[in-house]
């Protein structure tokens, strides 16, 4: 477990960058856009890449225009933040 990890499960947080997919989910198109930039998102996992198990990834369920919460998106902690003020900027 990573000590100096500073999301956590049930924490809130904000997309630092426009992400889109990459091809890992399915039945939406490649590059399709998933989260806007700022979009506000609960953490409702924590793993690590299979690729690479020192790298963390984040499943987050970012907010949809309606407030619902859309289905779950794996984010690297650098494409995260937990400052609403930082998510726009």
């Amino acid at each position: 477990m990573n000590e100096g990890r500073y999301i956590n499960i049930g924490d809130v947080v904000y997309a630092k960058e426009s992400l889109y997919n990459d091809g890992g989910v399915p039945d939406i198109a490649e590059d399709a856009l998933l989260v806007a930039e700022g979009t506000r998102g609960v953490v409702v996992n924590i793993g690590f890449l299979e690729a690479d198990e020192d790298q963390e990834i984040f499943l987050v369920r970012f907010e949809g225009e309606n407030g619902d919460l859309g289905g779950p998106v794996g984010c690297l902690p650098e494409e995260l933040t937990q400052e609403d003020e930082r998510a726009a900027a």
